[in-house]
């Protein structure tokens, strides 16, 4: 019986315990200042639009630049509103740390072609459809779009196809170029090969460039990658090749 009473008595103590510790943890001190910023930025390595510097300059033109500030002062949620505007930030989190800092997490959008189109009217076009401004430093390679290419058309039909792209490993790497002819129709200069390859209308693209891969696989790894100038697969079951 004595035992069963220690037991539980030291349960108790253990409990009590361990609850002081967690509550004691988790207080903030009053009147805690901000011993500086945290800052991280997804996606540099494919992406180079936003630095450190950037948000640290944006925040403080803001007056919002926690560092040094009593932390029960700081908001976050201005500080997300702040960032959120700036015209290539994709999403935004701030929030504080137990140790009084405050995190500053930021994905950037991304782009998936370039556009250069007549005139001064050049821009990326990004993973959601969106135009991009061409001054924004773009580190990852990405396929050229040239020809005749409206800004719907970039946003639209052809965004699509960037997006296959973007998640074909095989044709993100073999596009090097997107030209647009003026009935709309496509071809692609690739990065290995000298030949065009004609789409005609986008519908079914996915269907076309299978069939050129195999094209590929089963005929140009056998006759050379450059006996041909041409590669039209406009119309299903067959492909058509202009000797060189």
């Amino acid at each position: 019986m004595f035992k069963k009473i220690l037991i539980a008595i030291c349960t108790a103590v253990a409990a009590a315990y361990l609850f002081l510790a967690v509550t004691a943890f988790n207080r903030k001190p009053a009147g805690q200042a901000c011993p500086g910023l945290e800052l991280i930025v997804r996606d540099s390595v494919y992406a180079g639009f936003v630095t450190n510097q950037d948000i640290s300059a944006l925040l403080r033109r803001h007056n919002l630049d926690p560092a040094g500030k009593n932390t029960d002062s700081i908001d976050t949620r201005r500080m997300e509103q702040v960032l959120a505007g700036h015209p290539l930030i994709d999403g935004v989190e701030c929030y504080k740390t137990p140790g009084g800092r405050v995190c500053v997490e930021v994905s950037q959008r991304l782009p998936i072609l370039r556009v250069m189109g007549d005139g001064d009217d050049s821009y990326y076009v990004d993973s959601k459809g969106r135009v991009m401004p061409l001054s924004a430093k773009c580190v990852a390679r990405l396929p050229v779009v040239t020809g005749h290419v409206s800004r719907d058309f970039a946003t639209g039909p052809l965004y699509g196809f960037g997006l296959f792209l973007q998640g074909n490993p095989f044709w993100q790497a073999q596009t090097e170029q997107i030209h647009i002819l003026p009935d709309q129709t496509v071809e692609l200069a690739p990065r290995v090969g000298d030949h065009l390859i004609y789409l005609g209308k986008l519908q079914g693209y996915e269907h076309k460039l299978r069939r050129v891969k195999l094209f590929y696989e089963k005929a140009l790894n056998r006759v050379g990658w450059n006996k041909y100038s041409r590669i039209n697969v406009e119309f299903d079951n067959q492909i058509i090749c202009t000797r060189r």
